[in-house]
């Protein structure tokens, strides 16, 4: 069971980034999966999840106007879609699954996962 997160870079305030994070091993449609990111000196932070068929979302406030989670269970990827990035958003970004047998489980806590990706890093400049 291998995540294999992508897409992240350097790009200034106000831009956009979409992250990858595609599975192998398995099949990610029966699994939730979710984003967390981790900026230097601070605690890895919940950012979206998404359950295993895609219907239910769920981010916080500080992301939901800007960040946007999808699936493609075809292409065994989930995605996150960041918008009007700030420089705050600079952290190393990481996917998560979890196993779930109900379509409409999503999962916001860290402990509640059992697969990481490797991270990405995302640096938005000012």
């Amino acid at each position: 069971v291998q995540l294999q997160a992508s897409g992240g870079g350097l790009v200034q305030a106000g831009g956009s980034l979409r992250l990858s994070c595609t599975a192998s091993g398995y099949t990610l449609s029966r699994y939730a999966m979710g984003w967390f990111h981790q900026a230097p000196g601070k605690e890895r932070e919940f950012v979206a999840a998404i359950s295993r068929n895609g219907a239910m979302t769920y981010l916080p406030d500080s992301v939901r106007d800007r960040f946007t989670i999808s699936r493609d269970n075809a292409k065994n990827t989930v995605y996150l879609q960041m918008n009007s990035l700030k420089p705050e958003d600079t952290a190393l970004y990481y996917c998560a699954a979890v196993f779930t047998g109900r379509n409409s489980d999503y999962y916001t806590r860290e402990n509640d996962y059992r697969n990481w990706g490797q991270g990405t890093q995302v640096t938005v400049s000012s």
